[in-house]
């Protein structure tokens, strides 16, 4: 449940996000603007997921790598068996890039997320959502590019990341 929990312990965008096709960066600024661009793609696509119908997992699936992918897979496999719901949504509200690794293939980011306005639920509308779920979620993020593509590969909760409202 870490990825996912850690985004959520919360959450329908039309038409369904894709990231940003990527060749070669020319320059940090294009390389965090691109991360930027996934992970808020990332929170869209999380926004949009209905745990009832794993259909809606793969554009999670498709901005994710390593072992963030698999954790998100196992906690929307959890989330699904368990017949839980989404409600509400989170938002990105900061997003700084902190450095690359030249030829700028990996990107790690502070990223704050607002997850004040969303929850699971259970079957009968009851939160199963931690009562101490803060409602910032600061974030320190790694990206990686894979076939061209900026991809999500890790997220560690960060006290030092910028999430000031």
């Amino acid at each position: 449940m870490a990825a996912v929990v850690v985004m959520l312990a919360g959450c329908t965008p039309t038409p369904a996000p894709t990231p940003t096709p990527t060749a070669a960066f020319t320059s940090e600024e294009e390389a965090f603007a691109a991360a930027e661009e996934t992970y808020r793609a990332y929170t869209d696509a999380l926004n949009a997921v209905d745990p009832t119908n794993p259909e809606t997992f793969e554009p999670v699936f498709d901005l994710t790598s390593g072992d963030f992918e698999a954790a998100d897979r196992r906690t929307l496999s959890e989330l699904h068996a368990q017949n839980y719901a989404f409600t509400g949504q989170m938002a990105v509200i900061n997003f700084e890039g902190m450095g690359t690794r030249p030829p700028f293939e990996e990107v790690e980011a502070a990223v704050c997320v607002d997850v004040s306005n969303s929850d699971v639920v259970d079957q009968s509308g009851n939160s199963v959502t931690p009562l101490d779920r803060p409602d910032l979620n600061p974030l320190r993020v790694t990206f990686v590019v894979s076939d061209g593509r900026m991809l999500i590969d890790r997220a560690d909760r960060d006290s030092e990341a910028a999430c000031a409202g």
